[in-house]
């Protein structure tokens, strides 16, 4: 099984406008499009019932001390974590593609409705729920894709995974509000396939 971007290719720069943000030069960053990219997958097992979709960053500082702070940076020799910024299941098996912008186009302050989402597919949490949620502007539940928004003094570039997992039911056994983890115990012994895209990103204008 294959899984591509028209906006990206694999271990390439992912554009500024599948971003939450983007470099500025006087204010470190400001705000982008964040539109979700495009994306398309071939050779799914004849036997699948269901795709399951998830975008995670794999380079997220696990201590928050240096994040975004003048003066300092984030060092590369930190630990990193998981940050979840994509969860979409029940992906019916006669879809083998996802438009540009068509879960995602612009910022939704306190977040995007879900876990509902169109031709009977559902979205998770993904994890800007729980960083925003001190934020008095910004905080609600954010279902759905938000694109990328790395710490702007950090000394690594970032690593975004999109994986495509086909799996042998037709329903993914979560519900409610649901995130990343949730989904990942949810289908094991159930994918049949899956494949990933990687896609790359900074806002450290020293990192190119």
């Amino acid at each position: 099984m294959n899984l591509f971007s028209a906006g990206f290719g694999n271990n390439q720069r992912i554009p500024g406008a599948y971003a939450f943000a983007v470099p500025n030069a006087s204010e470190h960053i400001t705000l982008s499009s964040n539109r979700n990219p495009q994306l398309s997958w071939s050779g799914a097992p004849a036997e699948t019932k269901s795709f399951v979709l998830i975008c995670h960053d794999r380079d997220v500082p696990s201590k928050g001390d240096d994040v975004n702070k003048e003066g300092r940076s984030v060092p590369a020799s930190l630990p990193r974590v998981d940050f979840y910024h994509w969860i979409l299941v029940d992906i019916a098996p006669s879809v083998n593609s996802i438009a540009e912008a068509e879960f995602s186009d612009g910022i939704s302050a306190r977040g995007k409705k879900g876990p509902e989402a169109k031709q009977g597919m559902r979205q998770g949490l993904n994890d800007y729920t729980a960083w925003f949620a001190g934020d008095k502007d910004m905080s609600g539940n954010y279902f759905g894709y938000d694109g990328p928004c790395p710490p702007w003094n950090d000394e690594i570039v970032h690593h975004y995974v999109f994986t495509l997992y086909a799996l042998d039911s037709a329903r993914c056994a979560v519900s409610g509000m649901f995130h990343g983890g949730d989904v990942l115990t949810a289908i094991e012994g159930h994918v049949l396939a899956k494949a990933s895209l990687t896609g790359i990103y900074a806002l450290n204008p020293k990192l190119g």
